[in-house]
């Protein structure tokens, strides 16, 4: 990998480049402040909520292109009119206060940012809501929220129309992109209030309502995945958010600090174009693209169901500068064979995230887009979104690292006493900055443990090397033990990768009569590629000990089972495999 590295590089380190953008007169800039009763940095520059954020985008650049869906293109300043007047109907028709839940259920369709901004701008509380979960999910996550009004659209409202009954709470449900009459006087649609998208732009320029409004008061409740037990909604401020995008902006910038670039000027830089593959209710979606691109004033390009094969057309039309998701999905386009036959030229960014990726992505993402930046980043919902970002020649040279903490972020390795272990050493990995959520709704207990001075204890082991890049591990309850023997999921995932016909891969347990549990895989290979289970298990045992291999390797011809956020459903995985004696 150094070899593609160029000449002089890095010109500075990680910690010199940090301390340049904390002291830069630039919004990027750092300060000492106090969060929650907490010391820490914090960006004195930035916007102080997402509100003002959706006002500067409409005053600088209201002809540009928001959101393209299909057929439809909503311009920033149409998009505001809808938010304007969407904000007005939930304080005039619904009563909605400051701090009164609005939940958001629904595909990636244009009308799912307009209650988020709406909700925002007026001190609501914006509540996201996974559109996959069943019809007892959505009961669930609407009673333990308490939302006031939710915005779903057709497929939601025929999930939960049969749970209304228990929802006393909610005092209306709007459907977007609805044309039915409702019996249930508490059911509208969208379009009664706003019109359809191709209107939006000929709605009156009304402002929005005055309310007081500050950046440490609560934003959005984002509900974590989920895959075991019943998800906790994390409670995020407009500080939090803001400075998780701050973090991601200065990561970037480092990057072209330690080429010796100078950081480009705002008004020179070309417009991008981001095509979302991730669902918008999940906190990648909202926080580190949906967010960051009005800041920007660039494009989002929506999909109805992420394809790879549909993508290829719509990133030569619109010009699309940055894909990603997880790493399946950067996999599935780089792989696809129709890739040749259109112009993907305009890309410049592959980045990804919540899953461990092969060493040899990155390679392969440099040498099919020559131009762009790969990166892979850490987070979670309860630090909204990423943390870390590793990005550029720094993800070349390590492309097994999820990267380095901004200056905002500080991040620690502990023992199971809470001790701070050295460079080097495996541990759970700690957070702490500005971009913390705060607490978990409704679950005081849960709070204790995770949230605790300032810090997320996050579940994940990690490591950190002495220039602080960031090595994960595994999930904490991810991890397997046979016979006594520690067994780290991610590291033999990250060596069935490194195999050249497997594009995706997961390792759960196997139950064992006398060893507790033995190791089990299930592969995707790539398109045109084999392999046999024999072959995987040597190439496996070539790199790591004996106890580690897997005893059995399935294969499955379609991608593997995820969640909406990306993560892999391992509970069903490991269905697949019979307890062994």
């Amino acid at each position: 990998m150094s070899a593609a590295l160029p000449e002089n590089w890095p010109v500075m380190s990680i910690a010199d480049a940090n301390a340049a953008l904390a002291a830069s007169d630039s919004p990027l800039k750092l300060a000492d402040g106090t969060v929650g009763g907490v010391d820490m940095k914090i960006y004195p520059a930035a916007p102080p909520t997402i509100r003002m954020i959706l006002e500067l985008a409409d005053q600088q650049w209201p002809d540009r292109d928001f959101i393209v869906y299909e057929g439809e293109r909503v311009s920033y300043g149409a998009f505001t009119r809808a938010v304007e007047h969407f904000a007005g109907v939930l304080i005039e028709t619904y009563g909605v206060k400051k701090g009164d839940r609005i939940a958001i259920i629904m595909r990636n369709y244009p009308q799912w940012p307009v209650p988020f901004f709406a909700a925002l701008s007026i001190g609501a509380i914006a509540t996201p809501m996974n559109s996959w979960w069943t019809g007892d999910e959505l009961e669930y996550g609407l009673k333990d929220s308490g939302a006031k009004v939710a915005i779903v659209d057709g497929h939601i409202h025929e999930r939960i129309r049969e749970h209304m009954d228990k929802l006393p709470d909610l005092e209306a449900l709007i459907i977007a992109r609805d044309d039915n009459e409702h019996a249930d006087p508490r059911v509208r649609s969208l379009e009664s209030f706003i019109g359809p998208t191709s209107a939006w732009a000929g709605l009156a320029k009304i402002g929005l309502p005055p309310v007081d409004l500050g950046t440490d008061d609560d934003a959005t409740i984002m509900y974590t995945s989920g895959t075991t037990g019943r998800p906790k909604g994390a409670l995020a401020t407009h500080r939090a958010i803001i400075a998780n995008m701050l973090n991601s902006m200065t990561c970037q910038a480092r990057m072209l600090l330690r080429r010796g670039e100078a950081i480009p000027d705002p008004s020179e830089r070309e417009l991008g174009c981001t095509l979302l593959a991730i669902p918008f209710f999940h906190a990648t979606g909202a926080f580190a693209v949906l967010i960051p691109t009005m800041l920007r004033g660039d494009k989002i390009v929506s999909m109805y169901k992420w394809d790879a094969g549909k993508a290829l057309p719509i990133i030569e039309e619109e010009k699309v500068s940055g894909v990603g998701g997880v790493p399946a999905i950067a996999w599935q386009l780089l792989e696809h064979p129709d890739r040749d036959k259109y112009d993907l030229s305009s890309i410049k960014a592959v980045s990804y995230g919540g899953a461990p990726s092969a060493p040899e992505l990155v390679a392969t993402i440099k040498k099919r887009f020559p131009d762009a930046a790969p990166g892979n980043g850490w987070g979670m919902t309860e630090t909204c979104a990423t943390a870390t970002l590793n990005i550029g020649e720094d993800y070349v040279n390590r492309p097994d690292s999820a990267g380095a903490a901004p200056g905002a972020v500080e991040l620690k390795i502990v023992d199971p006493d809470g001790n701070e272990l050295p460079a080097g050493e495996v541990g759970e990995l700690w957070c702490k900055g500005a971009s913390n959520c705060k607490l978990y709704w409704n679950r005081p207990q849960a709070t204790a443990e995770t949230f605790v001075d300032g810090w997320v204890v996050t579940g994940d082991l990690a490591r950190l090397d002495e220039e602080g890049f960031l090595y994960l591990v595994d999930r904490a309850k991810d991890m397997l033990i046979r016979g006594g023997e520690n067994i780290y999921c991610i590291e033999v995932e990250s060596a069935l990768f490194d195999h050249p016909a497997v594009m995706d891969a997961a390792v759960v347990g196997i139950e064992h009569k006398i060893l507790g549990q033995e190791v089990g895989a299930v592969v995707q290979l790539k398109p045109g590629k084999t392999a046999s289970q024999d072959e995987l298990r040597a190439h496996v045992a070539s790199q790591l000990a004996a106890f580690k291999v897997p005893v059995e390797i399935q294969f499955e011809d379609e991608p593997l089972p995820r969640n909406a956020n990306g993560k892999i459903l391992k509970p069903i995985l490991r269905e697949r495999f019979e307890a062994r004696s």
